[in-house]
């Protein structure tokens, strides 16, 4: 936010409490200057690709764990701006969300509107699409579906498509 001298910043927090992620097993949290990296991966060759922001990282991170042991090869890719990550070069952009892996689901507790661009035609997106409720964190993840039990059946369904 401090070296950004193009345009506008945004700071954003949670009210929720959130586990800090452990950077010996993650990826290097430098890989926010570039938009969105690669945050974990269970295996090489991954099949399946979930993208999250936010808060919504550590419950992917949760949800590709189980599918991991369950012996599904997936990537964890955090992605919280759209605009620098556009900005990237194609080359990095690929590496990041190779085009031939189509399986991809995008976590987003807001709306879905633009998520489509980074999940594809094949793609499914867990979020938003009512305004206004209002309850403690927890209760709403659950009313709207942002748990680890949702993202890992939204993933099976995905993978049983394709």
């Amino acid at each position: 936010a401090i070296s950004n001298t193009s345009g506008p910043t945004t700071l954003i927090f949670s009210r929720q409490n959130l586990p800090v992620l452990d950077r010996s097993v993650c990826g290097a949290a430098s890989g926010v200057r570039r938009g969105g990296y690669v945050l974990w991966e269970s295996a090489p060759n991954p099949e399946l690709i979930l993208i999250a922001t936010g808060s919504e990282v550590s419950l992917t991170l949760t949800a590709s764990r189980k599918l991991a042991e369950n012996g599904t090869k997936v990537r964890v890719v955090s992605l919280p701006s759209w605009e620098i990550f556009d900005r990237q070069t194609q080359e990095y952009r690929d590496s990041v969300l190779p085009p031939a892996i189509t399986a991809r689901i995008a976590v987003e507790a807001g709306i879905k509107l633009g998520w489509e661009h980074y999940v594809g035609l094949q793609g499914m997106i867990i979020g938003m699409e009512t305004f206004g409720a209002s309850a403690p964190g927890p209760v709403l993840y659950e009313k709207f579906g942002f748990t680890v039990e949702k993202i890992v059946a939204t993933a099976k369904e995905l993978l049983h498509r394709a």
